[in-house]
């Protein structure tokens, strides 16, 4: 029994014998790097450690770096100057005309106005859709406009005459998205069947149908540069797709909540996504992401819009329209205009916008069966509108 004991107060000792020597060695570094003396050479942030072999504590301060996220400029507010009624159902979608004289709107009244921009004056009532028309545009080059709807149809309307001229057949379901090519006689619709689909404007065959989605394509985007099409989906993601191919390049999957909603820069290569978790901007042409919106709206986002002012304006379902700072992200101006008298307030919904072509005019249409006419305050200035406090992100990496 003795000899159990000392044979393992021997094996303590050395375990404590080599405990020892650690901590003797931690305790010179120790001392090693107290005697150090940190010297800060070059630019701000470089550092450059020598180590000294003087008893001396003490050592320059960092200097304090300011915030490397851009300092977004003064926008002037803009206010709401004019409501246009006449749709009798839900107003769902929204385009200018390219000579900034009309604009025309879609309405799940299943007609299609047309309405004179300066002075708000109905012009004309197209009809022909039996179901909600879901998406409009008209083109640069061609005296026609395309709509869309939830009856599976896609028109083509000769403006000369104010008649349907073509329609293209292929769609399984319901179409809520398109948009036109801007140097091809080339169009793509995007619908609840997870297709987008690309139809030659003349011929109305369809050249691809673009299949790689879960669940509906909601927005739709061209540009002349690669990607040239670019699609948003309630499945969350968002698509590049080359065109002459016919085939998905890149997806992106920073979304956790459906895309409904998409936007390009008029001058930047960037691209602007809406969901209901956040806004979010991405480099072209391989969509690197660059940062989100600098706060978060808190409703299903169903438009974007950007004018060269780099004014962003996104509108959501519960009604609520924000103007954001392109550049820094910056939420500038919040507004929740009211609805209709005789409306409900469940039906302060706002289905789409659009910027005039010199963009200092804003249209919005919305679930009170209204149009929305919106222009920057001329009166407004720095001292008596300032915008919203900014708050730059503390933490970059989320950037």
């Amino acid at each position: 029994m003795d000899a159990a004991k000392a044979a393992k107060k021997g094996k303590e000792t050395d375990i404590s014998k080599l405990i020892d020597s650690i901590d003797d060695d931690e305790k010179e570094k120790a001392r090693a790097g107290a005697d150090a003396i940190v010297e800060f050479k070059g630019e701000a942030g470089t550092i450059v450690p020598e180590t000294k072999k003087r008893y001396n504590y003490s050592a320059q301060i960092i200097p304090r770096l300011a915030s490397k996220w851009p300092k977004p400029p003064w926008h002037a507010p803009w206010k709401l100057y004019r409501v246009i009624s006449g749709h009798l159902g839900w107003v769902r979608s929204v385009t200018v005309d390219p000579s900034n004289e009309w604009f025309a709107t879609g309405s799940a009244d299943r007609t299609i106005k047309i309405w004179d921009l300066a002075s708000g004056q109905l012009k004309l009532t197209l009809t022909g859709h039996i179901e909600q028309v879901m998406g409009l545009a008209v083109s640069d080059r061609h005296p026609y406009m395309f709509s869309c709807g939830l009856d599976k149809m896609v028109k083509c309307w000769d403006l000369e005459y104010n008649k349907v001229i073509r329609h293209y057949h292929g769609h399984l379901s319901g179409v809520y998205s398109l948009a036109l090519h801007p140097a091809l006689d080339v169009l793509m619709t995007g619908g609840r069947d997870s297709a987008c689909r690309v139809w030659d404007m003349r011929t109305k065959t369809q050249v691809f149908c673009l299949s790689g989605h879960d669940n509906t394509v909601g927005s739709i985007v061209s540009q002349e540069n690669n990607p040239q099409v670019i699609t948003g989906s309630y499945d969350s993601t968002v698509k590049f797709w080359d065109l002459a191919a016919g085939k998905c390049q890149h997806t992106l999957t920073y979304h956790k909540k459906g895309v409904r909603a998409l936007a390009l820069h008029p001058r930047e290569f960037t691209l602007l996504s809406a969901s209901a978790d956040n806004i979010k901007k991405f480099a072209l042409p391989n969509g690197r992401f660059m940062h989100n919106m600098l706060s978060q709206q808190k409703s299903i986002v169903n438009s974007l819009s950007v004018n060269e002012d780099d004014v962003v304006v996104s509108g959501g379902d519960n009604g609520s329209l924000y103007f954001w700072d392109y550049k820094s992200g910056h939420n500038f101006q919040q507004a929740a205009p009211k609805v209709q008298p005789g409306s409900m307030e469940s039906e302060a919904g706002i289905f789409a916008s659009a910027f005039d072509r010199t963009g200092t005019r804003l249209i919005t249409v919305e679930a009170d069966k209204t149009i929305k006419m919106w222009k920057e305050d001329e009166d407004a200035t720095p001292e008596t509108h300032p915008n919203l406090e900014f708050h730059p992100p503390r933490d970059l990496r989320r950037f």
